[in-house]
């Protein structure tokens, strides 16, 4: 017994100790900040913005955790309610900003305040509140354009169809970015939803949407997460929640802080647990949409298909801090049903440069799903059914990357007052010639990949003092590959014109618009469903 009571002792005293050391190195640090502060504003050669200096060092501070922990200042309110409940004060549209330039209406949301004022693609704004927009950033502009619901804010703009200068008046009102993109039938028998994100109601969009799919008669139901980044895990557990059991394990956290460590569990009951379900996903799915994909995955409730997810197993939190800001704290990791976590990338342990490294597939560990399949964790989702996505070539990623596409769209708006419906729309082998010859006067690098390398194996023959032996070779090769624009984008005409027509049908019917054209050409959706039993 006195034994017993002395290792108890001796374990108290460790714990005490650990403590007291930690925070003693806590102050310590802070007191050596504090110090160097105070010789840099006595004794440094310039007058110091120590707001700037601070926010400098907080960020690099944070930075050093992890890509998800982030200071935001009272200013960048808005930014965390768009991040958490997907809204925010304005007129509602998207906007381009060139230095120098006006700002050009690109895509106002349907039903926003900029619709109804009659703000169209193409229009360009040119003063906000009597001020004049030139000399501002795209952020500036934008920031001036948003704000409390409610409260009016004038416009001079240069209107794009008719050239005529008027003044508009928008009244702000709260502006919702929809989760779910898209619902459509495809194939007479399977209903189609794109989720985009996991903000403020995505689950109740995505009972809709099923809803509605299975009221159009849809026997099977395609749940596409491709490109989609994630955001609450509440949303997640709710989509989950529509196709399995009430009651249902959905995912679990752990972390340090007291209340991580729970086991959370579908609250509503389901839609729908017998229709068949394939759930789409890529590099770009990550957080929320993987625990939508592995717990339906380890539940044998849905086929997952397409490429690994990202592998973000990580949850944020958001905090207050002292004087109206925000703090977005990685708290805790998130384990699927089978017990496995996703992430990828192990912050914790970094290589001696500072750069982190992926977790082999080696030190991975095997799980099992409701069924008995075997699934493994560190690294994303890896899919029932890999299938690739499209790759595109490098013309048709500069050209995208420049926004040439948009640019486009935007000018084919302002001199075509009406279109066929997206379903329909097709641009013409002429209508296409034109976009060439836009293409022409716009700046981006329309090299191939060959050519691009070919330029680096003239360069590396250089360096070797190899060039002058089989220059007549390596110049008559360079000769063959060297095309011009107009060359480069006939090539690409295949990859680039859905990609235009896409962007063009946007301009007269928002976004859903996009996604119905681009399943015209998704030959990975299409695969994936021959192979969907």
């Amino acid at each position: 017994m006195k034994r017993t009571l002395s290792i108890i002792l001796v374990s108290l005293c460790s714990i005490a100790a650990s403590a007291q050391s930690k925070y003693f190195e806590l102050g310590k640090a802070l007191d050596i900040q504090n110090t160097i502060l105070k010789q840099l504003a006595v004794s440094y050669v310039d007058t110091l913005q120590f707001d700037k200096l601070v926010m400098t060092g907080v960020d690099a501070m944070l930075e050093s955790l992890d890509p998800y922990t982030v200071y935001f200042p009272e200013e960048e309110e808005d930014n965390v309610e768009m991040m958490t409940t997907g809204n925010y004060g304005g007129v509602g549209s998207l906007i381009k900003k060139k230095p120098g330039c006006g700002v050009v209406i690109t895509e106002p949301y349907p039903n926003s305040p900029a619709v109804k004022a009659g703000l169209a693609p193409g229009d360009t704004i040119i003063s906000i509140d009597g001020k004049d927009v030139f000399d501002e950033t795209s952020e500036q502009s934008s920031n001036r354009m948003k704000g409390q619901p409610g409260t009016d804010v004038r416009f001079k703009v240069i209107k794009g169809r008719t050239r005529d200068t008027v003044d508009v008046v928008v009244r702000r009102e709260k502006i919702h970015v929809p989760n779910v993109e898209n619902v459509q039938m495809i194939q007479d028998s399977i209903g189609y939803i794109l989720l985009s994100g996991f903000t403020q109601g995505a689950a109740q969009e995505v009972k809709e949407a099923v809803q509605q799919m299975k009221q159009q008669g849809a026997r099977r139901l395609v749940l596409d997460l491709r490109g989609n980044g994630g955001g609450l895990m509440s949303e997640a557990i709710g989509i989950v929640s529509l196709f399995v059991p009430k009651g249902t394990l959905a995912v679990s956290s752990k972390g340090r802080a007291q209340g991580m460590n729970v086991e959370y569990r579908t609250q509503k009951e389901p839609v729908d647990t017998e229709i068949p379900l394939m759930v789409m996903i890529n590099s770009g799915s990550a957080s929320a949409s993987e625990i939508v994909a592995g717990a339906l995955q380890d539940l044998d409730r849905a086929f997952i298909a397409g490429t690994r997810s990202f592998g973000k197993g990580l949850i944020q939190t958001v905090r207050p801090t002292s004087y109206n800001g925000a703090v977005k704290i990685t708290t805790g990791k998130y384990y699927t049903p089978s017990g496995r976590c996703v992430q990828a990338i192990d912050y914790s342990h970094r290589n001696e440069d500072g750069s982190v490294g992926t977790i082999p597939d080696s030190l991975t560990h095997e799980f099992k799903t409701a069924g008995g399949r075997t699934v493994r964790d560190g690294g994303g989702i890896t899919p029932d059914c890999v299938v690739e996505g499209h790759k595109y070539s490098r013309p048709v990623v500069s050209v995208v990357l420049n926004d040439i596409t948009g640019d486009f769209a935007t000018n084919y708006y302002k001199t075509h007052p009406e279109i066929a419906p997206a379903a329909e729309f097709a641009l013409t082998d002429a209508e296409y010639e034109d976009f060439i010859s836009f293409s022409e006067t716009q700046e981006f690098d329309f090299r191939s990949g060959a050519d691009a390398e070919m330029t680096k194996l003239i360069e590396a023959a250089q360096y070797d003092g190899l060039y002058d032996s089989c220059k007549a070779e390596l110049d008559a090769l360079k000769a063959k590959l060297d095309i011009t624009k107009a060359e480069a984008l006939r090539l690409a005409k295949d990859e680039i014109k859905p990609l235009l027509e896409a962007d063009i049908a946007v301009k007269y019917y928002f976004q859903a618009a996009s996604s119905i054209i681009s399943l015209r050409s998704d030959k990975q959706l299409l695969e994936c469903i021959s192979k969907w039993q």
